[in-house]
């Protein structure tokens, strides 16, 4: 038994599934802060039933069970989390921002060092970037959560269905079942495990660059020229969300003239390239104001994501807590 081993070598055993089991918990919560919490509380439950555990099914088919039951536990009662385009219409540039809604609402965005692992075959490592994109991970919001189990265990995690079935203490036939109807859903949504998100090359990391230059130069005419025209830009926690050049671009030129002036940091988010936006500060340095989550497709943006509690999100991805004035001499 596990526990014969004494917690110096038990340890170790459990720690190298937690960033696996943290992925999973995010594709069935839609939350990195649950997510945590929930692999928390999964290490905290597999730590007190260490004596009972006899070693007759693997320690990570274990862990899966408990952290499925402590997802299905967290989700009894709760509301479906969603993204703006899932809530409400479009809007335009003139419209009302409205009231932010609680964090509950939300899909939120994860660090990709939280929820991929870094072992593994590229195709395995690929197909874990584009099952936490944000738009599957908000497809499978919309699926019954032992259905949501179902889906990410045969579908993502490639599990078998005599697996899945032992885990959920039900038969073959009812995890077939399950499956079946949540492909459906899936379908239905238009998005799917399998839709192809490239790695970044030569061609992305230049796109990426003129969109920094374009950001953070405040040219409007270049940022939105690399757009696609159907091109998206939310701001969770607000409902509203717009579509299209023409209301981007205004709306950058009026609500969010704050913008002028931003600073960007890299990072990496739910398989997608993403930035710290930072606004300029008083004092001359720069103070954040968004998580970008920018989505490509096509040698185009489709999507710029701008979720705005920096307060919780920042500390999750590693970004300073502001940007310190730049010495123009320094600098030269």
């Amino acid at each position: 038994m596990l526990a014969a081993e004494g917690a110096a070598g038990v340890e170790p055993q459990l720690e190298r599934h937690r960033t696996e089991l943290t992925g999973y918990c995010y594709r069935m919560l839609g939350s990195a802060f649950e997510a945590e919490d929930a692999v928390q509380e999964t290490m905290v439950r597999a730590w007190r039933g260490l004596d009972r555990f006899e070693g007759r099914s693997a320690l990570r088919s274990w862990l899966y069970r408990i952290a499925t039951n402590v997802c299905l536990d967290m989700l009894s009662g709760s509301q479906r989390r969603a993204r703006p385009m899932d809530l409400t219409s479009v809007a335009t540039a003139s419209s009302s921002l409205g009231p932010p809604l609680p964090e509950t609402a939300w899909i939120g965005p994860a660090p990709d060092s939280r929820v991929v692992t870094e072992d593994g075959d590229p195709a395995e490592l690929a197909a874990q970037r584009e099952s936490v994109r944000l738009a599957f991970v908000a497809a499978l919001q919309h699926l019954a959560p032992r259905q949501r189990a179902v889906l990410i265990l045969r579908e993502v995690l490639a599990w078998k269905a005599s697996e899945v079935a032992e885990l959920l203490d039900t038969t073959v036939a009812s995890v077939n079942s399950a499956l079946q109807r949540a492909r459906a859903t899936i379908a239905a949504s238009g998005i799917s495990a399998t839709d192809p998100v490239r790695p970044l090359d030569e061609e992305q990391r230049a796109l990426l660059a003129r969109y920094v230059d374009a950001f953070e130069r405040y040219d409007l005419d270049s940022l939105t020229s690399l757009l696609h025209e159907d091109a998206t830009l939310s701001m969770p926690p607000y409902s509203l969300w717009m579509r299209g050049h023409a209301d981007i671009r205004q709306w950058f030129l009026g609500t969010g003239i704050g913008c002028c002036g931003s600073r960007l940091i890299p990072t990496v988010a739910n398989g997608s390239p993403a930035f710290g936006q930072y606004r300029p500060a008083s004092d001359g340095g720069h103070e954040p104001w968004a998580l970008q989550v920018v989505e490509v497709s096509g040698g185009r943006i489709t999507a710029l994501n701008s979720f705005l509690d920096t307060a919780r999100l920042f500390p999750l991805f590693g970004l300073p807590a502001r940007l310190d004035p730049v010495d123009p001499l320094a600098a030269r």
